[in-house]
């Protein structure tokens, strides 16, 4: 079974949105984009526990807080969701009278149109479950009231019978925790310290495992309690509680009429009742280099993440792996890279669907291109976006899995040629945030680099950002000779794209910084173990340096030396700072601020420049690199 289609009204931050979901599917987005929210939306309808809790919802789960209209009629809270690829078996125990005919390609229920049914032996169509929760607030009880149903069929229900009319569900009937349990929905949140996971209460994952594992947890409990009672020896006689006994026993019986004899007051080492002992039993774990037991919610909080996560995984074996609909949100809180990638393997390989939800570069780049999908915000909806892979080539998608990890959870993209540019344009962004005033940080608004191999290369990936839902900006060198046609049109695909008067970011610097900031950046950088054997002499001649810090750059290249950040960060002023970088580091805050474009535009409208020809015209082709 898994959940492909989920549909979301009236609850938390989203009025009325529809996510299309895969055999495993990633969630990414900005905070408060709603990943959370479709967890909790999916936990709302499948959670086998979840509708135990109390309250079910309340005031802040109704969107804008609105949980009675204009007229204080109740406003409901629905959350739709359709389960496919039934095995027989859940089919036989759902019965067919709820599963409904679902056209896969299309993502929709055929069976009510005409010649449907007649379609069920087609490729791509199957049979689905629809199921649904519905909260509203009770004016009766003054309480919010929830629960879950079959959306299939529709209740015929006599319009004279009110009560059911007015009812939760109007008549729907029940899916019920047994049947829950059938889909298998396991959900491991984000903001976890293990309080209530490994513990023995109803409902637990501990709890869980001891129902999912066989019979014999009633007697489990009774032999317990039935062993405290009978401890030898018994709490009652340590010889400090046995004096404090029987002078209680003693004044006590001055007021209370005591049964006779020493046994009329006792102590025990619980309250005795099932309820006591799961609040009170704890897992205790020793964890290297200590062999010490302690509590688990005195280990680390990446031990208890993966504490939590192991338990998920014995119930996922107890349930059958391929059966469970594994919902997990951040699996990167508290872990290295190294783990996340292997807790995050382990999940696309054993469980039958995954829905994850990060914004971890290692979890990232385990999912295939096709199984994410970007989240945001158009005003009250929530947009689910899935990367077409038509658009990005999967051997581009590889080479660069990294940076592509990044660019999709970013706001923008700012497309630049060679690895000397990926750490020169952040570096004059943090002059920039120091010494501009209101201008904002390409980390702060969300704009990530994306280094190019070079030599031209820049231009193809802006239709392959562009499908992606990003903004893109694109910067790169004059190049030498005249532009391929294909170039010109992919340039087009940009938001905007500057294409640089020189033919190496060297010599932008070099010629854009004053003589003074150069002689500061080879003091500092002549000290240094690595600075190439180009010796300074701080009485060298002004023209002469520009000439020499070109040649430490060069022969320092790259992000490993970083030589052409230092010397931007040597930078005190906006005016020290090349104009062609600032021109393009303001144009995108600008955009992005939705304000006028700041400062001068050379080259930015003339996207076919350098001897390309006239300016190209916007290809509708955005097949991928």
């Amino acid at each position: 079974m898994r959940v492909r289609h989920l549909r979301i009204q009236n609850f938390r931050g989203i009025e009325d949105s529809e996510i299309h979901f895969k055999a495993h599917t990633l969630l990414v987005g900005g905070n408060n984009a709603g990943k959370s929210t479709i967890c909790e939306a999916l936990d709302l309808v499948l959670g086998p526990e979840r509708l135990y809790r109390r309250p079910v919802i309340d005031e802040h789960d109704f969107y804008m807080g609105k949980y009675v209209d204009g007229n204080g009629e109740p406003v409901e809270v629905r959350i739709d969701v359709v389960l496919t690829q039934l095995t027989p078996e859940e089919r036989r125990r759902f019965g067919d009278q709820h599963l409904r005919l679902w056209d896969e390609a299309a993502s929709e229920f055929i069976d009510e149109d005409d010649g449907g049914v007649d379609r069920s032996g087609d490729e791509g169509v199957d049979w689905a479950l629809p199921v649904c929760f519905i909260g509203r607030y009770d004016r009766d009880e003054d309480d919010f009231v929830g629960d879950t149903f079959f959306c299939h069929p529709e209740p015929i229900v006599d319009e004279t019978d009110v009560e059911t009319l007015a009812s939760l569900g109007a008549g729907l009937v029940p899916f019920r925790r047994a049947h829950k349990r059938l889909a298998g929905y396991v959900y491991l949140r984000a903001l976890r310290t293990g309080s209530r996971a490994l513990s023995l209460q109803r409902g637990s994952l501990l709890d869980t495992i001891l129902r999912l594992s066989g019979d014999g947890s009633a007697e489990m409990w009774s032999d317990t309690l039935a062993k405290l009672t009978d401890l030898d020896p018994a709490v009652g006689d340590v010889p400090q509680l046995k004096e404090v006994r029987e002078d209680l026993r003693e004044r006590l019986g001055r007021f209370v009429n005591m049964t006779p004899g020493d046994n009329s007051a006792a102590f025990f080492a619980s309250d005795l009742t099932r309820q006591h002992l799961r609040e009170v039993v704890r897992l205790f774990v020793a964890t290297q280099p200590s062999d010490h037991l302690v509590p688990y919610d005195k280990q680390g909080t990446g031990s208890i993440n993966l504490l939590v996560f192991a338990l998920l995984t014995i119930i996922a074996d107890l349930k059958g792996s391929q059966s469970v609909i594994f919902a997990m949100e951040e699996p990167e809180i508290a872990l290295p890279p190294h783990t996340q990638r292997r807790v995050t393997r382990y999940v696309l390989k054993e469980m039958g669907q995954s829905i994850v939800t990060s914004h971890s570069g290692p979890v990232i780049e385990q999912f295939e291109p096709d199984s994410i999908v970007m989240l945001h915000r158009e005003v009250t909806k929530l947009i689910g976006t899935p990367i077409d892979p038509s658009k990005v080539k999967r051997k581009t998608y590889l080479t660069n899995k990294r940076q592509f990890a990044e660019a999709i959870l970013a706001r923008g993209v700012l497309v630049v040629e060679g690895s000397t540019e990926a750490v020169v344009f952040p570096a004059v962004s943090n002059v920039l945030e120091r010494v501009h005033h209101g201008y904002t940080h390409l980390d702060f608004s969300g704009v990530s680099m994306f280094a190019t191999p070079g030599d031209g290369s820049v231009a193809k990936f802006g239709p392959i950002f562009k499908a992606l839902g990003k903004k893109t900006w694109g910067a790169c060198d004059k190049p030498n000779g005249t532009l391929p046609q294909d170039q010109i049109d992919d340039r087009t695909k940009f938001d905007r794209f500057w294409e640089s008067p020189e033919k190496g970011i060297e010599d932008v610097l070099v010629k854009g910084i004053p003589v003074e900031t150069h002689r500061r950046f080879l003091a500092d950088v002549s000290g240094r173990p690595d600075y190439p054997h180009l010796p300074y002499d701080p009485q060298i001649k002004d023209e002469d340096v520009p000439a020499l810090t070109g040649k430490v750059l060069k022969a320092r290249k790259g992000e490993a030396y970083a030589y052409a950040a230092v010397l931007i960060e040597h930078c005190e002023t906006e005016a020290e700072l090349p104009e062609e970088l600032v021109d393009v580091l303001l144009g995108i805050d600008s955009e992005l601020q939705g304000e006028p474009e700041l400062g001068a535009e050379p080259d930015a409208v003339d996207v076919a420049s350098g001897d390309a020809g006239d300016e190209a015209t916007v290809a509708e082709d955005e097949a991928g690199a």
